[in-house]
């Protein structure tokens, strides 16, 4: 049944992805209810697919790299379910699919068993500081696809000739506000995480230490360049792009830290 429900979410992200392919390839791309509808049944069988290894291991499914990644992009699939039609943002379905399927794809090819022990008790505290730092990813990740939408949606604007998806991507201001609150979403979030970690006395090596506090302290920057009005929208945007595939590349490093 596990194999099953993620099989099933995957093959409703790549539906997504390839739906908005041919649209883009036909030069008729028209953002409708199937993008958004394909990702919610594709979030809703990795929601599945984590409430039975959940229930399998008896604690929150995060005992290994494959998990992780899942849960990360059920994560992002979820806050753009949440999010996508507040800000008008129903196109940026076709620009989160891609990289729900990559995170996917990634996890299924991934070998790797969890490292949870069912027989041992588990410390909920140390499991929300986890669940809470990859949705705060997921939140981040959301905000990458913010800024590249923005980073396009500028190009076409100085663009002479703008292709046609210019005239489906949403107004510039939505796209930098809403990758202004994404970022702040997620830096509440991981903010939350480390003081339920220290709720937990959670003990955290040196290494993980120092590669979690980084994120942080980049998000920190990001934000407070952008209030103090140091960062354009523009820098704000290629940044936390730049940012996330950071975060991304040191998410293995923590993850193996977390089990050393």
């Amino acid at each position: 049944m596990e194999n099953f429900t993620l099989l099933a979410s995957t093959l409703c992200y790549l539906f997504s992805f390839g739906h908005t392919l041919f649209a883009l390839g036909a030069r008729r791309f028209q953002p409708g209810r199937f993008n958004y509808i394909a990702m919610a049944f594709g979030a809703a069988a990795q929601g599945w697919y984590l409430s039975l290894r959940g229930a399998a291991e008896h604690a929150c499914p995060l005992g290994s790299l494959p998990e992780m990644l899942i849960f990360l992009s059920w994560s992002i699939a979820l806050i753009y379910l949440v999010i996508g039609s507040s800000y008008r943002l129903s196109l940026m379905g076709a620009f989160t699919a891609p990289l729900v399927l990559l995170l996917q794809i990634v996890a299924l090819l991934l070998p790797g068993k969890s490292h949870q022990t069912p027989s041992l008790p588990h410390n909920p505290w140390i499991e929300t500081h986890a669940a809470l730092s990859v949705v705060a990813y997921g939140a981040f990740g959301l905000a990458c696809v913010a800024g590249l939408m923005f980073l396009l949606q500028e190009g076409e604007l100085k663009s002479r000739r703008p292709a046609p998806i210019f005239h489906y991507l949403p107004p510039i201001t939505v796209l930098a506000e809403s990758l202004k609150r994404l970022l702040w979403f997620g830096f509440l979030l991981l903010s939350l995480s480390f003081a339920v970690g220290m709720h937990a006395h959670l003990f955290v090596s040196g290494e993980k230490f120092i590669c979690s506090m980084l994120i942080w302290v980049l998000y920190a920057l990001l934000l407070a360049g952008a209030n103090k009005g140091l960062l354009s929208n523009r820098r704000l945007a290629l940044f936390a792009v730049v940012t996330f595939l950071l975060a991304l590349a040191l998410l293995p490093l923590i993850e193996h830290l977390s089990h050393s």
